[in-house]
């Protein structure tokens, strides 16, 4: 196959910052993708409606001209989180969703929620007014392993959730083993989950083997072979309950290799070459576009994109940087040769 040509897709999980990092970004996600939902865990946060259209407008500022970019934009769920503004959102043409971030768990996760037990009313109030939970699903318990954290959360976290809000949406971002793909196998239609093209390409060899490579580095961490090849399965199986979400987080790259190296991985340079590159290595091109295209969309109950993106099977070089006056931030591959480019 020479060319592969696809609706144009969505990116279902997305960080941009602000200021220059955000300038430096945003044109990278806005020539593939026709929406994407985006994080709100700035400093502060994004915790109200109020500052998410404020967001949005910065974000649209950012958008080259000519291209037609729409920010689908989210909240933070915190402890002081009210059922007003639950409700509110709800009836905002611009907000999507409210994310979960048990408190400490990434980067700029200190506001986050300590005890799910404790904001169960504003799951209630969720499941009411039908907006959905997006989850960052690890346990941040010190004594649990790092490589544990996913299947811990679901076990003593998800699982409960799930049973209690049968009617509440949830999104379990950027799944990485085994347990949890299993988990939203089994679940109700209302539980999906996004997958990073990190977690379906590299196992955690790609960070240790050879010495610690930190633009690898990324929460949830990346697993072993056996939970890699399940995401795999899972993401080009046709499941609806599974699409795209690259969680791409850019860093400056003095903040990645450093003594206390953030977490995350900047993939929106690349992100469409590097999901075809995991489909083509299984076999399953054919099953790209329904993952990256129709899934995410008819979950959160969106139109289908009209447009199309064409894909050439024709060898690039990834840039060691990309960024200019300060900003420097180090891509996925970076220095190294993708097989597949976006026209």
């Amino acid at each position: 196959m020479k060319t592969l040509t696809i609706t144009r897709p969505d990116d279902l999980h997305l960080h941009v910052r602000n200021g220059a990092v955000l300038k430096t970004v945003m044109p990278h996600t806005a020539r593939q993708f026709a929406r994407a939902i985006i994080m709100p865990n700035l400093k502060p946060p994004v915790t109200t409606v109020d500052q998410a259209v404020a967001y949005r407008e910065e974000i649209l500022a950012a958008v080259p001209a000519g291209l037609d970019f729409t920010p689908l934009m989210t909240l933070y769920l915190t402890g002081s989180t009210t059922v007003d503004e639950i409700k509110k959102a709800a009836e905002s043409e611009h907000i999507h969703a409210f994310k979960l971030y048990p408190a400490g768990a990434t980067t700029n996760s200190d506001s986050g929620v300590a005890n799910i037990k404790a904001v169960y009313p504003l799951f209630a109030a969720m499941e009411k007014f039908d907006i959905p939970l997006l989850i960052h699903g690890e346990v941040t318990d010190d004594a649990c392993d790092i490589f544990d954290r996913e299947r811990v959360f679901i076990d003593t976290c998800l699982t409960d959730v799930a049973k209690n809000f049968p009617g509440l949406r949830i999104v379990v971002e950027h799944v990485t083993t085994t347990e949890a793909v299993q988990f939203v196998q089994d679940a109700g239609a209302n539980i999906a989950a996004t997958i990073t093209p990190q977690h379906l390409l590299f196992n955690r060899n790609a960070i240790l083997a050879g010495g610690i490579k930190p633009h690898h580095y990324c929460l949830p961490i990346i697993k072993r072979e056996s939970h890699r090849l399940a995401l795999v399965e899972a993401a080009t199986g046709g499941n609806p309950k599974f699409f795209l979400g690259t969680d791409s987080a850019p860093h400056l790259t003095s903040l990645k290799e450093n003594a206390c190296g953030c977490a995350g991985c900047y993939s929106a340079h690349a992100a469409l070459e590097l999901y075809a590159e995991a489909f083509e290595r299984a076999d399953a091109l054919d099953k790209l576009e329904g993952f990256a295209s129709f899934y995410g969309a008819d979950f959160y109950r969106l139109p289908r994109n009209s447009g199309t993106v064409t894909l050439e099977k024709t060898a690039w070089k990834v840039p060691s940087v990309y960024g200019e006056n300060g900003v420097s931030i180090t891509p996925l591959k970076a220095n190294e040769e993708l097989s597949w480019k976006l026209q």
